[in-house]
């Protein structure tokens, strides 16, 4: 199923990268080319959802420790 789901959006994204691209092509070239972009496009982007996963917990925790030490001067000026 995923396969048919790969040919199908890989011939849709070959057919608006083309005619973007204003190259001229084939239907079976059109396709090809959409299902290779799709396969490079679909390994990259979790790659770095993957990477970028890992970056927003970090920056996320960096965030948050920062807002705690803001409340905690806050709280401490007080006494």
């Amino acid at each position: 199923m995923q396969i048919i789901a790969l040919i199908i959006i890989g011939a849709a994204a070959g057919l608006v990268a083309t005619r973007l691209m204003r190259l001229q092509t084939d239907l079976l070239t059109t396709v090809g080319i959409g299902v290779l972009g799709a396969l490079v496009g679909g390994f990259v982007l979790r790659f770095l959802v993957m990477i970028g996963g890992w970056l927003a917990g970090f920056v996320g925790a960096v965030l948050a420790t920062m807002l705690l030490i803001w409340i905690w001067q806050k709280v401490t000026k007080r006494r």
